[in-house]
């Protein structure tokens, strides 16, 4: 048992104290009473149960110390947080939002806020002792979403799209629309709900200030990683994770309701970021805030109470929700409904090039910044394609990818209907992208020992039988809020087209493409970008931010100026409540500092220095701050920090998924043949194949190209291997009679 210096301000003055960290706190609580929570120790006075814990007595009766919240103490708290919060009927079709989870969010926080009031709860009873209760048992059940109270899974071959039975004991696990998971308990300056201050009990240095301060632009290279790592990087975030937060009404972008709005006019949401009078940057432009809005309270499992915990909108698992989608609406949306095929736009078929990605026509605004109205960004099954334009490259790789596929199905299996090709289709480019970010991305990014270290090294033949139904793999608050964010580090100042010959063309500033995918409008330019994407050199993995993304982000037409992702990474792991940097060290098992002259060997001496400029204390640090700042480990782009909770969360992803491509015994499973067949996905053959122009390729694209151990080879050469989709063929729904022609079709092709 350790002791833990841990933060605490309850609903009263500031109370710095050590909680002891202990497995299970005693919380005792009887079925069959009428106590749902059995506080230990001093009782403490509550008007809800006077009745109960005074004139009898104590809790039963018994005369005994302590203290007992009831099932009436509870409900009287939800009847005082009705008359505040409107919680609007659940939705007809059952597909819930963010909008409508939000409410229930709040009125959980709010009961929690209460009890925790009343009670006078300490930090260990808020975070071990209120998820304990049986609200079941209350007037919560009234509106706790049927999703997150009884479900009964029947296993079956294909997903859900929503991540909902992927663990039949725990059905919502990973599922949308569920709580982030946390590896270290959270720290708010209230100890509910409110951003986390300094150990001293003073506020931290605002996000603004640990951007300019700590990661200036000082454009450091990559020595062997590409942009690739960057666009397929991007593109397994946005198949993890999305926080639910309110969206305006009328694009569903982020509402700019914060900055230079009076209280009474500001998005309630609103946690805006102050931008200091002497900023070398905005103070130009007369800027003195950025705008950024909270993340909603989550409902977890069961409607528990606790603290503020906000929750993912995707699945947690690797499931090419990026293509396919989290609700069945959208991805039938998504669909031709011929042939197992996604819609698409054939712009270019003139000139005999592959088609693009369809329009976005039913909210052309949301995440696309339109020069006019007679422009349009694209749709697909993730809502942040067109953040920038080489994500929007990737996910039309794998939209040209899955109909690829389906079309080679439809080859093998003529007799299969449009959805069998749909769904087998979709099956294989699941697995095809889990068999790449753990046999491409993960070695490059972790490093070989990071890898063995936390079993995510693939297996070369046969099935690896590691799944564990007690693996939660829903997204963990740190690996969303801040470790898998390190991609932004890498972003380069401009984004380079190439020519199929390897020789650079031109380049565009990043900030002229975000939300602006409209260069890909252009003839033969999808695939000069793919180019580039293998051909130019990454930013290092270090503490240096262009400013494309430092003072431009989400710059919009005819302005000089716009936000700070820096920043606005730094303020939501303070919303989300992450304990600061040395917390995760220590999670992880690294060495602490509790000076900063003990932080020299984990970072450069002058980052330390800059650090000791603006925080008061080492614990007082930001964790993403900290974690992009950390010298990488040998044969790695990760410091320790991150590397720990990025291997983490691909842990979980691996064993917690009952769908993972590599298992056997499941309805899902792929056959012996057809597994070693997925092994042979690369993401050069994909380039390969769904490209129009390009006819080499380096083995590893997210690597860049080296006579000796990365060559540049012809597509067309067996030195990258195709996937055999005769292993495929399906003669169960064949009359019998047409069996042999079968076979002898199968093997002509």
């Amino acid at each position: 048992m350790t002791l833990v210096k841990m933060q605490t301000r309850l609903l009263w003055p500031l109370v710095l104290l050590y909680v002891v960290n202990c497995d299970v706190p005693v919380f005792n609580s009887d079925p069959g009473s009428e106590c749902a929570l059995f506080l230990e120790g001093p009782g403490r006075t509550s008007s809800f149960d006077f009745n109960t814990n005074t004139i009898r007595g104590g809790p039963h009766g018994l005369g005994k110390t302590g203290q007992c919240i009831t099932y009436d103490a509870i409900n009287q708290a939800y009847i005082e947080a009705r008359k505040r919060i409107h919680v609007p009927p659940p939705p007809k079709n059952g597909e819930w939002d963010g909008k409508q989870i939000a409410p229930i969010g709040e009125l959980l926080l709010d009961i929690s806020i209460q009890l925790t009031k009343n009670y006078g709860l300490t930090y260990e009873e808020v975070e071990k002792g209120l998820p304990r209760i049986d609200t079941s048992r209350t007037l919560i059940r009234e509106v706790c979403p049927a999703f997150l109270a009884n479900v009964e899974c029947k296993p079956g071959k294909y997903r859900r799209y929503d991540g909902l039975c992927n663990n039949v004991n725990h059905p919502t696990w990973g599922a949308t629309h569920t709580p982030f998971q946390r590896l270290v308990s959270p720290l708010f300056s209230d100890g509910m709900s409110s951003p986390r201050i300094s150990n001293a009990g003073t506020s931290l240095p605002p996000a603004r200030v640990v951007s300019r301060t700590m990661h200036p632009d000082e454009g450091y290279h990559e020595h062997a990683a590409t942009i690739m790592i960057i666009a397929f990087g991007q593109f397994m975030d946005h198949d993890f994770t999305l926080m639910g937060t309110p969206l305006d009404p009328v694009n569903r972008n982020e509402p700019e309701e914060c900055c230079n709005r009076p209280p009474h006019l500001k998005n309630p949401y609103c946690m805006e970021i102050p931008v200091p009078e002497d900023d070398y940057f905005y103070r130009k432009y007369k800027v003195k805030c950025l705008d950024f809005v909270r993340a909603f309270p989550s409902v977890r499992p069961g409607c528990k109470l606790g603290s503020r915990l906000p929750f993912n909108t995707l699945t947690g698992v690797i499931d090419a929700n990026t293509v396919y989608g989290v609700k069945e609406s959208f991805a039938r949306f998504l669909r031709s409904g011929f042939g197992g095929q996604l819609r698409m736009n054939p712009a270019f078929s003139e000139y005999g090039l592959k088609e693009m990605l369809p329009l976005k026509l039913d909210v052309p605004d949301e995440g696309c910044t339109r020069t006019n109205r007679s422009q349009f960004c694209f749709d697909a099954g993730e809502i942040r394609v067109n953040e920038q334009l080489i994500l929007t490259t990737m996910h039309t790789l794998w939209a040209r990818e899955h109909n690829r596929v389906a079309s080679k199905l439809a080859e093998v299996n003529p007799h299969w209907d449009d959805e069998t090709l749909y769904q087998e289709a979709r099956r294989i480019i699941i697995a095809e992208i889990q068999h790449i970010a753990y046999n491409e991305f993960l070695p490059i990014l972790l490093g070989k020992e990071i890898m063995e270290k936390f079993g995510l090294v693939l297996q070369k033949e046969g099935y690896w039988d590691g799944y564990d139904p007690e693996v939660n793999p829903s997204v963990i608050d740190a690996f969303s809020a801040a470790a898998f964010r390190f991609g932004h580090t890498l972003l380069p100042t401009a984004v380079e087209r190439w020519s199929k010959a390897h020789k650079f063309i031109a380049s565009k500033r990043l900030s002229n493409l975000i939300r602006r995918p409209f260069d890909l409008y252009r003839a033969g330019v999808f695939d000069e970008y793919v180019m580039g994407l293998l051909n130019q050199v990454a930013q290092a993995m270090d503490d240096s931010v262009t400013q494309e993304v430092t003072n431009n982000l989400f710059k919009k037409v005819g302005q000089h100026h716009g936000l700070d992702l820096v920043a606005f990474n730094i303020q939501r792991g303070r919303d989300f409540g992450l304990p600061g940097y040395m917390e995760f060290r220590k999670f992880c098992g690294l060495p602490e500092a509790d000076s900063f002259d003990g932080m020299f060997g984990a970072m450069p001496n002058s980052t330390v220095n800059r650090y000791s400029s603006i925080y008061s204390s080492t614990w007082d640090i930001d964790v993403w701050s900290g974690g992009v700042s950390e010298r990488p480990l040998p044969g790695s782009m990760a410091g320790p920090t991150f590397a720990c909770i990025i291997a983490t969360q691909f842990s979980y992803a691996r064993r917690g998924d009952r769908f993972w491509y590599e298992l056997p015994n499941q309805p899902s499973s792929f056959s012996p043949e057809q597994l070693q067949e997925i092994r042979k996905a690369r993401l050069a053959r994909v380039v390969c194949d769904n490209t129009d122009l390009i006819d080499t390729v380096q083995l590893w694209p997210i690597v860049l190209p080296d006579h000796e151990i990365n060559p540049r080879v012809p597509c067309k050469s067996g030195v990258i291997p195709s996937i055999d989709f005769s292993k495929w063929a399906d003669f169960s729904g064949l009359p019998t009679g047409n069996l042999a022609f079968s076979h002898q079709t199968i093997a002509k092709k």
